[in-house]
């Protein structure tokens, strides 16, 4: 392995911008100044093999060659992944240092257990699509240092590379402004829209009617006073024409909500767009963690509605017990892969801001067996507990049922996963995908015994909003350079938009006419949101 320097006052997105148009080009990007949890981001493109999968059918490309194999794809994938990472002897105080990066889709649980198929495969995506890399550019931006790894990269590749990388028309001492452009002053972007013309037609158009999603939780609700569950995550997807780019998209949701977990895909099948607040898995060589999230508030727009806003989910029975059904889960997870009493609880409840959410997270960490490799440690406990239920499979099973459409990558995780043993995966949630010229991205809350069905709508309203946002709302004149992005950002009210939708009249009850959807998202909850409270 050769290690290269490389300035670190080069932005990721500006240096990302000259590799986004090639297949199978990947960004891992943290936008949130926390050392713990936004340490890193990540480039590369390239790959020498693509490992790709739906249900038991497996497909590896290398070198242009497509190999077909059948059986269950984590176990075809762990034997992939110990044969590559033994060709390796590489230092393990790196975070990434060649592997697979890309995604899990939800729908890989599938291949773990037996549940009956009953929602709609419309988008007919990957199970997962992952390809394999021998180099990658990272930013530490604990250090703010920067370097490229080459880990056996062919010369030719490697002249290709560099030649890209000293392609820098675009480059700029922009580190500083992309790194956490807004995190720690969430009021300068909360309800902030740039001057904008819609683009694309005005409608959100969901997989579920209004009345529809209450009845699947009235549903939810009956199961789980039955004793078939504890709680289950019900999700809505909303769609829309997009004809734009998909990483002009990726630079707009990275500068409107940035987050610790944030990724690009652009693979020939899909794009991938996210802006994931939650991290799924973190392996550091023999010691792992996961940090579920559950309980959500919007943010107020005010200092003194923000306190009110986190104190009360902090404060709220609900959410709390919501989260703690995970926790108990998720150790139950870990225990499959760790050392018996390893498992332990770091953080039970804490609060987490975001720009336009609050959340509750937990911390729970172990530390696997000895024989254990990362690929097993996502077996194992996939997909994550936090966005299905308790317990899992029948929770599983449930969603199928009242979900009308299957959720392909939404709630499966994505990330890297290293030869040098180590891993960091999120939860694919705040997350859009464009395919065909449409994207599509999903929201969903967890549902308990006492849950009022118009507030769980709600919240996933709120979930959604920046996702919205990035994508109906195109700034005219958008530069590439965000620094003139960021400058000619001016607060646009509601009623703006609103009034230049007046003239259409095309809503029915399958459609989020994005004048609601704006209303709904800017709209201040009472004070006593909680249903416990009543």
């Amino acid at each position: 392995m050769i290690i290269q320097s490389f300035p670190y006052s080069y932005s990721p997105i500006d240096v990302f911008r000259n590799f986004k148009d090639y297949p199978y080009s990947s960004l891992l990007l943290s936008g949130i100044k926390n050392p713990k949890w936004g340490r890193y981001s990540f480039m590369t493109a390239f790959p020498y093999m693509v490992f790709k999968s739906k249900g038991k059918e497996i497909s590896i490309l290398i070198n242009g060659e497509e190999i077909k194999k059948k059986g269950n794809p984590f176990n075809i994938l762990r034997e992939i992944y110990t044969e590559q990472s033994g060709k390796q002897n590489l230092p393990s105080s790196l975070p990434f240092t060649g592997g697979m990066l890309g995604y899990f889709g939800y729908d890989m649980g599938f291949t773990l257990e037996k549940i009956a198929s009953k929602a709609t495969d419309d988008l007919q995506l990957p199970d997962c699509i992952l390809p394999f890399y021998d180099w990658v550019l990272y930013w530490d931006h604990k250090t703010k240092e920067s370097f490229i790894l080459w880990i056996n990269t062919p010369k030719e590749k490697k002249s290709k590379i560099k030649e890209l990388l000293n392609k820098n028309p675009h480059f700029k001492e922009t580190n500083n402004f992309y790194f956490n452009p807004v995190g720690n002053n969430p009021e300068n972007i909360r309800d902030v829209l740039p001057k904008a013309r819609i683009s694309n037609g005005t409608n959100l158009r969901s997989n579920f009617k209004k009345e529809d999603y209450f009845n699947a939780i009235a549903k939810a609700k009956d199961y789980i006073k039955k004793g078939d569950i504890f709680q289950v995550n019900l999700s809505q997807r909303f769609s829309c024409s997009y004809n734009a780019s998909p990483f002009e998209l990726f630079e707009k949701l990275a500068f409107i909500n940035p987050a610790p977990f944030s990724a690009f895909l652009n693979f020939p099948e899909v794009s991938v767009v996210s802006s994931s607040p939650e991290r799924f898995l973190y392996l550091n060589r023999n010691k792992i963690h996961t940090r579920p999230i559950k309980g959500t508030r919007p943010r107020g727009t005010n200092k003194e509605k923000d306190k009110l806003l986190s104190k009360e989910l902090l404060n709220s029975a609900k959410d709390r017990a919501e989260l703690i059904m995970i926790v108990d889960l998720e150790r139950n997870d870990l225990g499959k892969f760790c050392y018996y009493g390893s498992v332990k609880i770091r953080e039970l409840v804490t609060l987490e801001t975001h720009p336009t959410v609050f959340h509750t997270v937990s911390t729970i960490e172990g530390k696997i067996v000895d024989t254990m490799t990362p690929v097993d440690c996502v077996k194992y406990s996939f997909p994550g507990g936090s966005i299905t239920g308790a317990p899992k499979v029948r929770s599983m099973e449930i969603i199928e049922e009242l979900e009308p459409t299957r959720r392909n990558i939404y709630t499966g995780a994505i990330g890297y996963i290293s030869f040098n043993r180590r891993m960091d995966l999120n939860i694919a949630i705040r997350t859009i995908i464009i395919k065909d010229k449409t994207a599509h991205f999903q929201v969903g809350g967890g549902i308990v015994a006492d849950s009022n069905p118009e507030l769980e709508y709600e919240e996933t309203l709120h979930k959604g909003k920046a996702l919205a946002q990035s994508l109906l709302v195109i700034k005219n004149g958008y530069r590439s350079s965000v620094i003139g992005y960021r400058n000619k950002y001016q607060t646009a009210k509601t009623e703006k938009l609103t009034k230049r939708l007046k003239q259409e009249d095309k809503y029915d009850s399958a459609v989020i006419n994005l004048k609601e959807v704006m209303e709904i998202f800017n709209r201040q909850p009472k004070e006593t949101l909680s249903d416990v409270e009543k």
